[in-house]
């Protein structure tokens, strides 16, 4: 009992000095919060604006609500700057005391441009048809853009006729446009040992051929572009471990659809990137809502296919909207890739009619993203359409100066493809090569998860310029050989070293892979070629070289890795459904039996897809190609 005792005063003695100790202790300085409103010279409130607060150590972004308000809690006592900015506003600084009890701050920004109003007479841009407004129009040193606002409205001139587009015209059906071309074919090696071309990290045509397989039509020839359906695949190239920013794989196996030839595989890897390392991106959605594009394959899924890259932007990235119709307009200024609402209303208020002045969207896209240019950051135009211009600028050669000249200005061009009949495939894909960019086609929602979510880093950063490579073959090994796609890649062999050629980009974490038939001298193994590969970073002018060697060491087809054996098996398959003069002994079962072996790991389901488009295409290629 007495022991008990003892116990219990005991701790009750320290619990007292517990208390004593904490009365003694000092509390701590209690956190403040910034409460602020931003409005323009009207006291209108302003969503969007972008909140920047620096002071004691800390640097904090955020934006404003819908009510033009925005809150920020535990800032630490102590007097900060508060930057707000606002496209089309001028840039406005403050400095406040916050205490203990935090501050409370009303900012007024004023516009930096004039104001007209103007409403045009063809179907609108964003649909207000329904609703007693009109769009503001403001122009100014930074650009043009809209806004949304009660006033009268009054029609604008009737805008000009459209020029007439050019017909694709077949059996009475508009046709989509392809760029004609014929399989490259053998070269012998002691009269041209050497050969270049430019990279290509487009996958348009598998997806644009899976469209045609899937609705049971045999895709035309000239839409299939063998490099591009190799190079929808992800392969296990090494990450580069130099200063390069890629690595260099080559092998050489066995050709199965003529057994006397061998192939040689350069693949080319880009160093991967983590999506929340990447600089900060100022985007440009350049959307096409002329009345082409009114199908739900069309403008509906390029909604959807953005709210996915909507969701993956962070506070640091701006997106601003472009779109074009039978005029071209900003329907939202450059945004913080926090304020995700006010994008999405944006995209999800666009409505397609009218004709088509793509050129004048391109060009007001460009004029957006140069205003808003981040010098440390990405600077891109995506643009999105079926291709059909036909207002302005439309001719194929006069897009193209245009693209090479805005390209100039750091700010690269990427395309995004959807609708059938009408889609302007060459169009698209010379825009995307000129503009320093990739051309990619939308054929459903799951593939622009692929784009923009699963492949978003090499979709939107650049890490390596005008890529070439330039191929020497040893006439002693090899008698003649012939390059597998990338026909309209090729290159001269003097433009390899002159850094004034525009040549391909390289994504990050994107592959290259290109394929070689060859005719060899004897069945002697060893090094067979020598593989140069010329680049340039993002913003360098100067390129820089790298080499390395091809060696057969005297593997058969089914011996090979099995990134080769898919590769091969995809090369297969493009020269079937292209009814290729050079492809051989080439059969459904024999490229159903390499894509097998070889599927691998198959986290995607894209090449168990393969698999199933294999056996469509058996079938709908008819008599043609039925007994291979």
């Amino acid at each position: 009992m007495k022991r008990i005792g003892f116990a219990f005063v005991l701790l009750l003695g320290l619990a007292c000095a517990t208390k004593k100790q904490e009365i003694l202790t000092p509390p701590p300085a209690t956190a403040g919060t910034i409460r602020g409103v931003v409005q323009d010279s009207q006291g209108a409130p302003l969503p969007g604006v972008t909140v920047t607060v620096n002071g004691e150590g800390r640097n904090i972004v955020t934006v404003t609500d819908a009510n033009g308000a925005y809150t920020l809690g535990g800032i630490a006592p102590g007097i900060y700057t508060i930057v707000s900015e606002l496209y089309g506003f001028s840039r406005t600084q403050q400095t406040a005391q916050v205490s203990a009890n935090g501050a409370s701050l009303v900012t007024t920004i004023s516009s930096s441009v004039s104001e007209t109003i103007t409403v045009s007479a063809e179907a609108p841009l964003v649909d207000v048809t329904r609703t007693a407004t009109a769009s503001t129009v403001y122009s100014g040193g930074r650009g043009t853009h809209l806004r949304t606002k009660a006033a009268k409205v009054v029609a604008a001139p009737p805008a000009p006729a459209p020029a007439p587009s050019v017909p694709y015209i077949v059996d009475g059906i508009d046709q989509p446009g392809y760029a004609k071309f014929e399989d490259h074919g053998f070269v012998e090696t002691k009269k041209e040992r050497v050969t270049t071309f430019a990279i290509d990290v487009d996958r348009a045509s598998y997806t644009n051929i899976r469209r045609y397989l899937e609705r049971g039509l045999v895709p035309p020839p000239d839409a299939v572009r063998v490099e591009e359906m190799i190079n929808y695949f992800a392969y296990h190239y090494p990450q580069p471990d130099g200063d390069a920013p890629f690595s260099i794989t080559t092998e050489v196996a066995g050709c199965p659809w003529n057994v006397q030839n061998r192939l040689l595989r350069i693949g080319i890897q880009g160093r991967n990137l983590e999506q929340w390392k990447m600089a900060p991106n100022n985007l440009v959605f350049l959307l096409d809502v002329s009345g082409s594009m009114a199908p739900q394959d069309r403008l509906p899924l390029l909604q959807s296919a953005f709210r996915v890259l909507v969701d993956q932007l962070r506070a640091e990235d701006r997106v601003a909207i472009v779109v074009y119709a039978g005029a071209a307009g900003l329907v939202l200024p450059p945004t913080s890739g926090a304020d995700k609402q006010t994008i999405l209303a944006a995209l999800d208020r666009l409505r397609s009619g009218g004709s088509t002045a793509g050129g004048a969207g391109i060009e007001l896209a460009y004029k957006v993203a140069q205003d808003g240019f981040l010098g440390d950051g990405n600077n891109r135009v995506i643009l999105a359409t079926d291709g059909d211009f036909n207002v302005g600028i439309s001719q194929i050669g006069d897009l193209e100066k245009l693209i090479e000249e805005k390209r100039k200005t750091g700010v690269f061009l990427s395309v995004i493809g959807v609708g059938d009949n009408n889609l302007q495939d060459a169009k698209m894909e010379t825009l995307a090569d000129k503009g320093n960019g990739n051309y990619a086609y939308l054929d459903s929602l799951k593939e622009a998860e692929k784009v923009f979510r699963q492949e978003l880093t090499g979709t939107l950063v650049t890490i390596a310029k005008d890529v070439k490579v330039q191929i020497e073959l040893d006439p002693s090994k090899v008698a003649s050989y012939r390059q597998i796609g990338y026909e309209n890649r090729a290159m001269a062999n003097q433009d390899f070293e002159d850094d004034a050629k525009d040549a391909g980009e390289l994504g990050a974490g994107h592959s290259v892979t290109a394929l070689f038939e060859i005719t060899p001298v004897s069945n002697t193994h060893g090094r067979i070629a020598t593989v140069r590969l010329r680049y340039k970073e993002p913003k360098g002018e100067t390129s820089r070289q790298v080499v390395a060697n091809a060696v057969d060491e005297g593997k058969s087809a089914y011996e090979a890795s099995a990134d080769m054996q898919f590769a091969t098996a995809i090369a297969e398959f493009g020269m079937l459904l292209r009814d290729s003069p050079h492809k051989g002994s080439a059969s459904w079962a024999d490229v159903m039996h390499l894509a097998s072996i070889a599927r691998g790991e198959d986290l995607e389901g894209v090449r168990e897809e393969f698999l199933r488009m294999l056996d469509s295409a058996k079938h709908v290629t008819g008599p043609r190609l039925a007994g291979r």
